[in-house]
């Protein structure tokens, strides 16, 4: 996670898959260092028999540099003799993606070291859009399919094991990907959280969030979180990108759980001070 805490844990419904988040910073720089340690952890436990498992699913922040993550896996001797990196694949958000790809280099080198594009929200943009957002795919990155989904659902076959990256066609896009070069983000990209342990006024904070994304929205670029909301037995998870929100119920709060209320925003010079205000005053009040 780009931000000081991560909360797709949270969001994510239980299953059999363990999940290890690293925050804090970007996988791609200030915590690949953890990324090598993980995989070295995983690598020992399940030699030692205590844990199985067939694949590593590695998913980024948004604001990830795929290549140094890649060479991960071919520069550290460890990791690439014990794993194989299967492929790269980038789900690209049709309504949104034009004005990325504009405006940030991580989004332009995500589409070009994909193996394999998934292209979601094409229901919210015209059919003539869709179009020319393909072809402009297929001009950065010509040898990966683009695939349109719903949801990100695609079938298991199509994105898993499919022998995709090669490292050939990786070194003609970037010749010197073998090479420990520092990756720098975007200065003005910044995150804060906010958390509470008091429950929020539902109604009151559904008008604020969407008069800040009338204003903000512009600018703000990721924000999800698990809200504890007055009167509701389940906790509310609430994600958006730009202008686009949506919520919708999670898992009941267990017996004796500790109620609280996590908020990540990611984007460009927020302002910060008003958003952490505005929230207090949808709190319930003591």
């Amino acid at each position: 996670e780009f931000g000081e805490i991560g909360v797709d844990n949270a969001i994510i419904e239980s299953g059999d898959e363990q999940i290890v988040e690293m925050n804090n910073g970007c996988i791609c720089c200030t915590v690949r260092g953890d990324l090598i340690r993980i995989l070295g952890n995983l690598k020992q436990r399940r030699e030692q028999g205590a844990l199985n498992f067939d694949r590593v699913v590695i998913e980024t922040t948004g604001m990830a540099d795929p290549g140094p993550v890649a060479q991960t896996f071919f520069t550290d001797e460890e990791i690439g003799n014990y794993y194989l990196l299967d492929s790269i694949l980038t789900v690209v958000d049709a309504k949104h993606a034009p004005q990325q790809l504009d405006e940030f280099h991580e989004a332009q080198e995500q589409v070009g070291f994909a193996d394999r594009i998934l292209l979601s929200k094409t229901d919210l943009v015209a059919p003539a859009e869709v179009d020319a957002l393909v072809e402009r795919l297929r001009h950065m990155n010509p040898r990966a399919p683009v695939k349109p989904v719903h949801f990100g659902a695609a079938p298991i076959g199509e994105i898993l094991d499919i022998r995709g990256f090669n490292l050939n066609a990786i070194l003609e896009l970037d010749p010197q990907f073998l090479n420990d070069i520092q990756h720098e983000h975007h200065d003005q990209v910044e995150s804060f959280v906010f958390r509470s342990d008091r429950p929020f006024n539902g109604d009151q904070l559904e008008q604020f969030l969407s008069g800040m994304i009338q204003v903000y929205g512009p600018d703000l670029l990721r924000y999800k979180g698990v809200l504890w909301t007055r009167g509701n037995p389940r906790r509310v998870v609430f994600q958006g990108v730009h202008m686009m929100m949506g919520g919708d119920l999670g898992k009941p709060w267990a017996k004796g759980e500790k109620k609280q209320s996590v908020m990540v925003f990611i984007g460009k010079k927020l302002p910060k001070d008003l958003f952490v205000a505005g929230l207090e005053q949808c709190l319930v009040q003591k």
